[in-house]
C-alpha cells in the first residue's frame, strides 16, 4: 500500500487522531473546564448531546474514537504496515497545507480591498494553543465525515451524478459550516465577510478530505487554526 493510499484507511486515521483528541479534551480540562475554552461546532454538539442528558466531556470523544476504531477492525487486513511512519508522514503533509492555507488567508484581505470590501475577523481569546485544536476535529467530525458523506449519499440514492453529488454536498456542507459558529449559546454575531471566508475554508477542508483524506483534514484545519491564533 503506497503513503496515499494509507493515509485513507480508518486504523491511519485512528492513530493519527487519538494523540490529537488526547492534547486537546485534557489540555481544555486543565484550561478551564469542559466549556470555558470551547468554540464553534463543538460547542455546539456537547450543548446538542447535554440536552439528552449524555456526558458531554466523554460522549463526544468517544464518539470518534469508536467509530474510527470499528472501521479499523472491520478493515484489518488492509491496513498500512508502517503505521508510525505514515502517522508522521500524516503530520508533515497536514503542517504543510495548514501553512500554506495560511499564507494565503494572509494575503486574501488584498483581493476583497480589490472588490471592495473590508474584512473584519474578531480576534480569538488568549487561550491555550490545544484549544485550537478542537475545532479541526470535530468540525472535521460533523460537515466532513458526517454532513458531506450523508449529503453525497442522499443525493446519489435520486440519482444525481456522482461529480454534481459531490460538489452540490461541498457547497451544502460548507455553508453548514460556516453557520454552526453563529449557532447555539456559544454562537458569535454574524458577519458577512467572516461568513464568506468560512464558507471559502469549508469548501478547502471538504476537498482535503475527498482527496487525502478524514484524518489530513483535520490535521490541516487544527494547524491552520493554531496558525491564525498564535500570529492574531
Amino acid at each position: 500500500m503506497s503513503y496515499f493510499a494509507a493515509t485513507r484507511h480508518p486504523w491511519a486515521c485512528f492513530v493519527f487522531l487519538l494523540p490529537l483528541l488526547a492534547v486537546y479534551e485534557v489540555g481544555v480540562v486543565w484550561i478551564g473546564g469542559p466549556v470555558a475554552a470551547r468554540n464553534g461546532a463543538d460547542a455546539w454538539l456537547r450543548w446538542c448531546l447535554e440536552r439528552y442528558g449524555l456526558p458531554t466531556l466523554v460522549a463526544a470523544p468517544l464518539l470518534i474514537v469508536s467509530y474510527f476504531l470499528l472501521r479499523s477492525l472491520w478493515n484489518w487486513k488492509g491496513r498500512p504496515d508502517r503505521i508510525l511512519s505514515v502517522g508522521f508522514g500524516m503530520l508533515v503533509e497536514s503542517l504543510a497545507y495548514a501553512v500554506l492555507l495560511w499564507l494565503i488567508s494572509c494575503n486574501f484581505h488584498l483581493v476583497l480591498d480589490h472588490c471592495g470590501i473590508v474584512l473584519q475577523i474578531p480576534s480569538p481569546q488568549a487561550k491555550a494553543v490545544v484549544t485550537y485544536i478542537g475545532a479541526g476535529i470535530y468540525e472535521e467530525a460533523i460537515f466532513r465525515l458526517g454532513l458531506f458523506s450523508l449529503l453525497v449519499f442522499l443525493m446519489r440514492l435520486v440519482l444525481l451524478p456522482t461529480p454534481a453529488a459531490v460538489m452540490l454536498g461541498a457547497a451544502l456542507a460548507a455553508v453548514a459550516f460556516a453557520a454552526a459558529h453563529h449557532l447555539g449559546p456559544y454562537g458569535e454575531p454574524i458577519i458577512a465577510e467572516v461568513f464568506v471566508v468560512r464558507f471559502l475554508a469549508g469548501l478547502v477542508f471538504t476537498a482535503l478530505y475527498v482527496f487525502r483524506g478524514f484524518g489530513l483534514a483535520v490535521g490541516a484545519h487544527a494547524g491552520y487554526d493554531v496558525l491564525v491564533g498564535v500570529a492574531v
